[in-house]
């Protein structure tokens, strides 16, 4: 059993892949072996995280999950460990590998109590498991409630009751760990995932690993980069920044701030705003310009940070020239509202010049002409749609964000020959970041990423990966941020 954790990637498997590698393995093994791993895999991390617990409420289910908590149960009854066991729905009509450990639990002494008992401290939520395929109702749904209204440690069996494993979304059991059996879901590391699951475990249940079915990943962080001492500024690239409208230059400064902590060789900020000043007080490194006097074609911009209205004036000859680009903000917008500039950004891909786009649910939506609910409603398929339609690698921001590259949807596999030496992070597959938290929910945040991004770009990372280990180090710095001060955006792109 492992703890998960963002110092690795880790495959994701969604739901049908997940089942089939269920049914291969049950058909391997004597019957009913993995639902008795399962069971003693839940009751030792369950004895592990709340060890003197006065009463463990074991809420099961009418299915194969609720198999895995019966299991569990006649464990931590034999430890010595006071246990109230509920079951919802008829015992007879259990499915074969649930009804033998019905009759473990009977053989051993456990009765089925009619009620939640009144005061617990440690609840095993095995009532669904992946088998949600709809919204809770009737006595799930009470039980449920009761879990989430109770003060105690609750540990969902691979999927907290009533999220979708694929998703994230979802009314659902609040854990406050989750163990992941056999494989690791998508749903738990974006969406509402990351809220709901708590502290993420997983037990491969001593079966070998599959990783070329994985149908995501969740990125672990970026390996080094290496700067040798024969180089100079030309080595690392050139980073534009155009974008800072009129009461918005703030953006693109942050912007430009964050491409020269990132280790960009120059940084030229591109203000819309006339008056924007030569000199950006503090940051003398940054040199002012127009966009239109610098060799674009040479040089990686982020474009759209504070751009307003004003940059769909300038996109036109960004999208022609920029030899790579990251389109943020209000050059996404310029895009969505019109059908020339999409044609101009797919006409990059035809060209061959790298583009990533750094959408929120909300550009997301327009993007794709859909409400952000329908973006959030399956965050992964969107990022890889948005990515096929456009043409270029997609970073969709949010809770566990979501980075797709261009050509292959979420079930597909393959290499980009990016020579990228983790495990998952060559495969043109979506990717979830596993990194950030609510610090980054404040203004400017996302201008940082977008310059941090371009700069890596002007180094020489490929599109998708760019956005992979922008994205991990960008909420890894708000990972290690002190409880007490606030997180803002300069603060942000100074400790990059």
């Amino acid at each position: 059993m492992l703890q998960v954790t963002a110092d690795r990637p880790w495959p994701l498997f969604d739901v049908a892949t997940t089942r089939a590698l269920e049914r291969e393995a049950a058909a391997a093994l004597p019957f009913h072996t993995l639902m008795q791993r399962a069971g003693l895999a839940t009751a030792r991390l369950a004895l592990a995280i709340a060890p003197h617990a006065k009463t463990a409420w074991i809420a099961c289910g009418p299915g194969n999950n609720g198999g895995d908590g019966l299991e569990a149960a006649v464990h931590l009854h034999r430890w010595g460990k006071p246990v109230v066991l509920t079951l919802s729905g008829d015992p007879a009509r259990l499915p074969p590998d649930a009804a033998a450990s019905w009759a473990r639990c009977q053989a051993a002494g456990l009765a089925r109590a009619e009620q939640p008992p009144r005061d617990w401290d440690l609840c095993i939520d095995a009532l669904l498991g992946i088998g949600n395929a709809r919204a809770l109702e009737g006595e799930l749904a009470a039980v449920v409630h009761a879990i989430n209204a109770g003060p105690g440690t609750v540990l969902a069996v691979d999927v907290p009751s009533g999220l979708s494993a694929d998703t994230g979304t979802g009314e659902s059991v609040r854990a406050t760990h989750t163990l992941s059996l056999l494989t690791l879901k998508p749903g738990l590391f974006t969406a509402f995932g990351r809220d709901r699951c708590g502290q993420v475990w997983f037990d491969d249940l001593a079966l070998a690993a599959q990783d070329e079915r994985a149908s995501a990943w969740l990125a672990g962080p970026p390996p080094p980069a290496a700067r040798l001492h024969a180089s100079h500024k030309g080595s690392y690239g050139d980073v534009a920044v155009v974008g800072g409208a009129a009461g918005m230059v703030g953006a693109a400064v942050l912007a430009a701030s964050a491409a020269l902590q990132a280790g960009a060789g120059r940084v030229y900020l591109c203000p819309l705003a006339p008056l924007a000043g030569a000199l950006v007080p503090g940051q003398p490194e940054l040199m002012v310009r127009q966009a239109a006097g610098l060799p674009l074609e040479t040089m990686a911009v982020a474009c759209g940070c504070g751009g307003g209205a004003d940059v769909a004036g300038v996109l036109p000859d960004v999208l022609r020239r920029a030899k790579s680009l990251v389109l943020d903000a209000d050059a996404l917008n310029a895009i969505a509202a019109e059908p020339a500039l999409q044609h101009a950004l797919l006409r990059r891909t035809e060209r061959g010049q790298a583009t990533v786009m750094t959408p929120h649910p909300l550009e997301a939506g327009r993007l794709l002409g859909c409400t952000t609910g329908e973006v959030q409603a399956d965050r992964i398929r969107s990022a890889t749609t948005l990515a096929a339609r456009y043409g270029c690698a997609v970073l969709l921001k949010g809770s566990g964000s979501v980075i797709a590259a261009p050509g292959l949807d979420s079930r597909l596999r393959g290499n980009d020959g990016d020579g990228s030496s983790l495990p998952g992070e060559g495969m043109r597959l979506p990717r979830i970041n596993p990194t950030g938290n609510a610090r980054l929910a404040t203004a400017g945040t996302g201008d940082v990423l977008a310059g941090f991004i371009a700069a890596l770009m002007a180094a020489g990372a490929a599109p998708a990966n760019a956005a992979a280990a922008a994205a991990w180090r960008h909420g890894a710095v708000a990972d290690r941020w002190p409880a007490g001060p606030a997180l803002t955006a300069g603060a942000l792109a100074r400790a990059l």
